[in-house]
């Protein structure tokens, strides 16, 4: 089991050394197919012989790089914009020089195949077969020494908790350290001890490239099976890009197969250069080389899971997705082959930048996210996120101009040492570019600031303490601060950027003061509205959540703007009411509130009894632990009020905190209504004499009507 495990680890590295050992083998074999049946005169061989000399091999290139610049006309005097009819010459003359490619390709292989075919027998044949088995031997043997040194680190990477942000940075950090050491000491023991031997320039080139082909696609793997981490589900791992399991699997080996490709064909082309290959020849291997990555990128687009169970109408819109990514990736590749170098890269940075940009910001959320976060559903940023997330946007944007305006041949080091008008364009818009991103990365974290202390905020605090009336009056303020700021840097980075691109900013601001008093006066009621509410804020007039009246307006505050108040009404209407229209404001839910109650008793009840059971009650809820911590002085009679109809009017009173004396309000009357009964004191209800004699069928009825009112009446006086 040990040696079927070993060897099942091990499976991609002897796939390696077997590529790497078909490769040469080719190479060898192509050499020898070329090698004339008869043999050459002694001249030729000599002449051939000498284009594998690294002197002239080094003269010969240092010949055509100095023929090229003596041809290239000076920087100042190229034309930044060709137009169509030289692209159109560009065009032809590359088409040209990749059909005499064609043509000249048998011939160049044979030249590239006698020089290498120098070296192999300078070597022995074919000895250095066994000697690249030898050195992947080499290779496999150490890594599989770090294999076994590792294996404490891989037992605590297996059992690495993900749960707060620093363990998830930790357990990250550490995996992609061993995969890259693990991947690494493979390149060390094979490639570091091939290059303790001398070797012919071809043969080292050709082992030392395609070794340095298979690290590169071994650590490419490395890393996207612990960013993408397909089996995350089976292994506790974590994911770092927040996608499913089964694009997670598909995307780490499409994209693994693009890095090793790519890393395959930039060696090849290299080795063919070193073989003596002309650019046009390598341009066209590359071309060829070039259309498997495109079939790869295609593949990926049409067999990459959908996650979709809608209907008809969500399969089309995928599959017109799909269709769009095949043009373009088409298109890329038409436009690289055609040598429209400056349109590729742009339709390369247009499509990667955004993709870029947005990825990176799900993965730093997901790293970064916090475990209350998970808890109450909510994605709350943090500072550090922020920067991280704005500080990766910042350098892949700087990085895609840098590598656009090397594409377009723009000097950036070179812009301040020359002036015209389009250079001063260029200029402006960069140093804007850079104001941008530094007053959103200012705007990000002050937004963050603020959402998150609103957010602390939700949680209701004891009534009446302290610290809920600081939580309030913080949800009335921290809306309209944050708003007020996003205005401020708004205008501060339009400012910066009209200066930045010439623009005198001096003359603009007067214009605003001129236009702003104009709007001032065709807008007085705005700026009541908004200065009015400046002061109510000031005087702490009102917070979120109180319940506030003014004139015919009433309701419990929901919100602000700069305007306006928004009022909700406590049967579900909304009034969004001007500032200016508030005037006086009656607040009912500040400090405490008084509540008083009225109840009739009959002329004949037992006063000083009705106040003593009054005060029991008063008592019992003021004990009670639903209304003691929100009861400030107990219910009490406070005596009576008038002489009624019926009876005498009592009159109570209770102080509670604001909101609270409805509840208790309901309670009592309950109880002193439970009371009163079981002590025989009555409560009046209201009568009426009907006059009429006893023999007046009428009258009769009405009596009989009046008393059953009243029974009821006195049963139920709710």
């Amino acid at each position: 089991m040990l040696l079927l495990f070993k060897i099942r680890i091990f499976r991609p590295f002897f796939t390696g050394a077997a590529v790497a050992s078909v490769l040469l083998s080719a190479s060898i074999a192509v050499a020898q197919s070329v090698t004339p049946a008869s043999p050459q005169p002694e001249s030729v061989q000599r002449f051939i012989g000498m284009f594998s000399d690294p002197d002239v091999q080094r003269f010969l290139q240092q010949q055509s790089e100095a023929a090229k610049t003596a041809a290239e006309p000076p920087l100042e005097t190229r034309n930044a914009d060709p137009s169509f009819s030289e692209f159109t010459m560009r065009f032809r003359a590359h088409a040209s020089s990749l059909l005499g490619a064609i043509q000249s390709f048998p011939l160049e292989t044979m030249r590239g195949g006698a020089v290498l075919e120098r070296d192999i027998r300078a070597n022995g044949g074919t000895r250095p077969i066994f000697l690249v088995a030898a050195f992947v031997a080499v290779g496999l043997a150490a890594q599989w020494l770090f294999w076994w040194i590792s294996a404490g680190w891989r037992s605590w990477m297996a059992r690495a908790p993900y749960e707060t942000v620093l363990e998830r940075v930790i357990a990250l950090a550490a995996r992609l350290l061993w995969a890259a050491c693990y991947v690494l000491s493979f390149g060390l023991g094979s490639i570091g001890f091939f290059l303790l031997f001398q070797w012919p320039p071809a043969i080292r080139e050709i082992v030392v490239g395609y070794l340095f082909a298979i690290v590169v696609f071994r650590l490419a793997s490395a890393l996207f099976d612990v960013l993408l981490a397909p089996q995350a589900e089976e292994e506790g791992r974590f994911r770092v890009v927040p996608i499913a399991k089964d694009a997670a699997g598909h995307w780490a080996k499409r994209l693994g197969y693009l890095v090793g490709w790519f890393a395959f064909g930039w060696v090849t082309i290299r080795l063919l250069g070193t073989l003596g290959f002309s650019v046009p020849a390598r341009q066209l291997v590359a071309y060829a080389l070039g259309l498997v990555l495109l079939i790869i990128g295609i593949e990926a687009v049409w067999r990459r899971p959908s996650g979709l169970t809608a209907g008809r109408t969500t399969r089309i819109g995928l599959r017109a997705r799909n269709w769009l990514w095949t043009v373009y990736f088409a298109s890329v590749w038409l436009l690289w082959v055609m040598g429209a170098m400056k349109l590729f890269w742009i339709a390369v940075i247009c499509a990667a930048l955004p993709g870029a940009i947005a990825l990176t910001k799900a993965s730093v959320d997901n790293i970064l996210r916090s475990s209350e976060d998970e808890g109450d559903g909510h994605k709350r940023g943090t500072v550090v996120s922020v920067i991280v997330e704005r500080g990766i946007r910042a350098a892949l944007i700087v990085g895609a101009i840098v590598l656009l305006a090397d594409a377009l041949e723009v000097r950036l080091t070179q812009m301040t040492m020359q002036d015209s008008p389009l250079l001063r364009l260029v200029r402006g818009l960069l140093s804007a570019g850079i104001i941008l991103l530094i007053v959103d990365l200012a705007w990000s974290v002050v937004k963050v600031l603020i959402d998150r202390k609103l957010d602390d905020t939700e949680t209701v605090l004891e009534v009446g303490s302290e610290r809920e009336r600081r939580r309030t009056r913080l949800r009335t303020l921290l809306p309209i601060l944050r708003n007020f700021l996003m205005i401020l840097f708004v205008a501060i980075a339009i400012m910066m950027a009209l200066s930045s691109l010439g623009v005198e900013i001096g003359p603009l601001i007067a214009g605003a003061g001129v236009v702003g008093v104009a709007i001032g006066f065709g807008a007085q009621t705005v700026v009541k509205d908004v200065i009015s509410g400046m002061f109510y804020l000031l005087d702490d007039a009102f917070r979120i959540g109180e319940y506030i009246q003014s004139g015919s307006y009433k309701g419990t505050v929901e919100s602000f703007s700069l305007r306006s108040v928004k009022l909700r009404h406590h049967r579900g209407a909304v009034y969004i009411v001007p500032f200016s229209e508030l005037g006086a404001v009656q607040n009912m839910s500040r400090d405490w509130v008084i509540e008083k109650m009225t109840i009739t008793v009959t002329y004949d009840s037992d006063i000083e009894k009705a106040r003593k059971i009054i005060k029991k009650i008063g008592q019992e809820l003021f004990e009670d632990p639903e209304f003691k911590p929100t009861t400030l002085e107990p219910l009490k009679m406070q005596g009576i009020d008038s002489l009624g109809d019926s009876g005498l009017l009592l009159r109570m009173k209770v102080m509670t905190l604001p909101g609270q004396q409805f509840t208790l309000k309901r309670r009592a009357l309950r109880m002193i209504h439970e009371a009163f009964h079981e002590n025989g004191i009555k409560l009046a209800v209201p009568t009426v004499q009907v006059s009429g004699g006893k023999d007046d069928a009428v009258a009769a009825a009405a009596q009989q009507t009046l008393a059953a009112h009243n029974a009821a009446a006195v049963a139920n006086p709710a």
